[in-house]
Formats: structure tokens, sequence, C-alpha cells
């Protein structure tokens, strides 16, 4: 373990110093000009649509836009916003929390794009649903069936596999802190709750996720801004420590600001996952009547995950003074102990019952991300290879509550980064498209229309499948 740890490591190192720095924030910043901020101007545009959707009534097996937003949010608001930000902090010193916001920005223009294409080019699947992602749009619209082929493996191993062994690892590990309970018997509890959702298909998945994620992210905001409130002498000063501590981090910060700042993206990127290629699988299940609605939402999901979720595990960190650079209480036991030192000996319970809720969402999510991409495939084992897919899962719940936290987060880290050079690639090439749809939508709404895709806008149609009914009515 140790070696493997070490070798990931090194690997990690090169991938995140040296390339994924540039391309994440360079590709970020050419969408985030290329659309005119569409991450600020169309704020009120994003939570319109994010209201308007919650309670909404589906046909058949039709996912909702809000039940996508809901699937995606679920994937995204685990232990990155808890264990992660925790680490972080640890880490890279209060001034990683600023670069997480930056990241979060700029994160907000690419996850835009990126969910747009998803939507373009979807394929039907029948029942109202879809399947889309980038999988499919670096086969429909750039036709590169190897790479496309490449990504589906990457997204089904890194979410399905990776990705899970992180959330039970922190559930196990939080567990073990507030109840004492042995990693063997949460182990066992959560591979058969992960067992009794995944097996129930795509439809249970998106009504677990539609009720479980805005109680859970509902709760831990308020429980943070309770200890904003009852610290709010203190919160000009830290935010002015992180501020600080972003451009002149702490002696104590091993690397400088250049730690500062690859801990905070890591974190952040981990996080809100905008560029790497998973919340459009989600994005381009919704029945919509035009892309750029499913893309908005989800550049809304970037706020939410980052500016709130994770802001708030920043705040109750720094503002308990629980922390120590470079100390070893780091990830949810720092979480644990930070509201332990504010509310009392029940805090540790309460975190690890909320852990519980945002760690064994993202297990489904991720899950629900790793399905879309087995049935890309599309061969005659297709159903053979998600019922093993299945079963993987599973074990990857066992041996996340048994591993070591060090792999399991450098693991995520290498796969993470692989993810995103794959799917960033394909974006960059077909973000004129997302363009001339947020154009083809803003020129609709301010014609007073409730705004419907014509693909002939693009120019180009190779690779549309989902989108060629005329009459708007046939569009949930």
């Amino acid at each position: 373990m140790d070696f493997l740890n070490a070798a990931v490591d090194s690997i990690n190192t090169l991938l995140w110093s040296y390339v994924l720095i540039v391309v994440l924030v360079g590709c970020g910043l050419y969408f985030t000009l290329s659309t005119g901020l569409v991450q600020l101007r169309m704020l009120p545009e994003m939570f319109r649509l994010i209201t308007e959707g919650i309670g909404k009534k589906t046909e058949g097996k039709a996912i909702s836009s809000f039940q996508a937003f809901c699937v995606s949010t679920a994937s995204r608001v685990g232990v990155g916003n808890i264990a992660g930000v925790s680490i972080a902090i640890v880490t890279g010193g209060p001034g990683a929390v600023f670069w997480m916001w930056v990241i979060a920005f700029i994160g907000c223009a690419t996850g835009f794009v990126e969910s747009t294409l998803a939507q373009i080019y979807k394929l039907p699947r029948g029942e109202g649903k879809f399947h889309g992602g980038p999988a499919y749009y670096i086969q429909n619209a750039l036709g590169q069936r190897g790479i496309a082929k490449l990504f589906a493996v990457l997204i089904s191993v890194t979410f399905g596999f990776i990705y899970v062994s992180v959330q039970a690892n922190t559930i196990a590990q939080s567990a073990v802190t507030a109840f004492n309970i042995p990693t063997e018997a949460t182990a066992v509890f959560l591979c058969v709750m992960t067992a009794l959702v995944i097996f129930g298909g795509m439809t249970r998945i998106a009504k677990f996720t539609e009720l479980l994620v805005p109680i859970m992210a509902g709760l831990y905001i308020l429980t943070a801004l309770a200890v904003t409130i009852m610290h709010i002498d203190q919160v000009p000063a830290m935010l002015a420590l992180i501020v600080h501590d972003a451009f002149q981090p702490q002696a104590a910060v091993g690397g400088g600001i250049g730690t500062a700042i690859l801990t905070g993206v890591k974190r952040g990127l981990f996080s809100n996952e905008a560029g790497e290629g998973s919340v459009p699988n989600a994005a381009a299940t919704a029945d919509v009547t035009h892309p750029v609605k499913q893309g908005l939402v989800q550049s809304f999901g970037v706020y939410v995950d980052t500016w709130l979720v994770c802001s708030a595990t920043a705040f109750i960190v720094l503002l308990s003074g629980q922390y120590t650079i470079g100390g070893e209480l780091t990830g949810i036991a720092l979480a644990q102990a930070s509201l332990a030192s504010i509310f009392g000996s029940f805090a540790p319970s309460a975190v690890a019952l909320m852990i519980l809720l945002f760690a064994f969402s993202s297990i489904v999510g991720n899950y629900y991300y790793g399905e879309i991409n087995i049935e890309f495939f599309e061969s005659k084992s297709s159903k053979t290879m998600l019922q093993l897919f299945r079963a993987g899962v599973v074990l990857m719940v066992l041996f996340g509550c048994l591993a070591e936290l060090n792999l399991v987060w450098n693991m995520a880290d290498l796969f993470m980064g692989l993810l995103c050079l794959t799917n960033l690639y394909a974006v960059a090439r077909l973000a004129k498209y997302s363009r001339i749809a947020l154009d083809s939508y803003i020129a609709q709404k301010d014609q007073g229309i409730e705004p419907v895709f014509d693909p002939a806008i693009l120019g180009n149609e190779d690779g549309v499948h989902a989108w060629g009914v005329k009459n708007p009515s046939d569009h949930k």
C-alpha cells in the first residue's frame, strides 16, 4: 500500500503542478469571456429555473430538470465539502479557501458549457428517458469513438469505484470517532444500503436524491449559519485572513503560495466537479425544451456546492480555531472537533449522521454516472456488465471503509485529473455550439416567448439525435 500511495502521489504532483492548473484555469477563463460572463449575467435566470422546477411532475420515466440537478448535487455535495475543505485548510492554510472560491467562479462557465453540450448531443432512450455526457458528445459530435470509450471507462472507474471508496472511507471514520462503531460493521451496513438503492435503477435514484439533497444541504448550511452568528464579531478578521493568506501564506504552509493555490484548486474541483465531465451525465438526462436551461441549472450548482456548502465548512473550521496548519487533526475528524468545541459533546454524533447523508447521497450519485457510461457501450452483454458494475460498486464501498485515508484521496486526485484532460479537450472543441445555443435562448427570452431549441441554428447537426422534433409541444 505504501509503495502504491507513493507512486500515485508522484504522478499527481506532476499532473497537478504543471498541467491541470493551466488547462483548468485557461479553459475556465476562455469560457467565461466567450460566453460574456454567463455565470453573472444569467444568475437571475438560473435561480428562476431552479425554483420553478421544484416538485414538477414528469410522465413515464422522464427525469425533470430539478431531479437532474439534485442527482448532480448529490454527487457534488459529499465529503469533499466537509472532509475535503478541512484537509485544504490544514494543508494549504486559510488561503486555500480563497482559491476554492476562484476556481468555483471560473468553473461556473465551464459547467454551463459542458452541461449545455450534453443536452445538445444527448440520446433518447424511450419512455421519456435520455442519456448523454462527454462520452456521447465526443462520439456523436467529434466522431472519436476511441476517446469516447476511454472517457466512459475512466468515469465509470473514477466515480463508480474510486470516489465511492472516498465517500465510504469518510463515513467509516466519522462513525468510529462519534460512536466507536467498528469499520467492519459500518462497511456491512453501507454495502446493504447501497445495493438496495442502485439495483433499483435510475428512476429510483432520481427520486431518492430529489428528496434527500435539499434536506441535507439545508441542515448543514443552517448549522454553519448558526456558528457564524455566534461568532459574528470574528467574521471580518476571518475573511481578511482568507484573502491575506491566499497571497501571503503562513510559514507553516510548506511550498508557500503554490501549495495554497494547488490545494484550493484540487479540493475545489473535487467538490464542484466543473470541467471534470461528471455533471453533464446528469444534465443530459433532463427532459427540457432547450439545452441552455439545464446548462444554467447545472452552472448554478457550482455556486451551491462551493460558495454555500464548502464555505459553510470553512467558516466552521476557521471560526472554531481548532485547526493547525500541517497538523495531524484533519479531514472529517477536524470538522467534528470544530463543531464539538462550539456545540458540545453531542456535535460529533450529529456530524457523523450528516456525513452519512452527504456521503451516501454521493455514493448513489456517483454510481449513476457509472451506469450511464456502462450503457454507452450498448453491447449484447451490457446488462451483464451493468450487474457486474453494480456488484463492483458495492465491493468498493467495502474497500473504502477499510482502506487508508491518504491512498483513497490520492487515487481520487489522479483519476480526477485524467477525466478533466479528456473532457476539456472535447469541450474546448465544441464550445462554440453552446454559445450559439445561449444566444438563441436569450433572443427568445427577449421576445417574451418560452425558449425552444431548433438544432438548425447550430449550422452543423451531425450527432444531434434528440432534437429533431419540430413540434415544441412534443418536448416536456
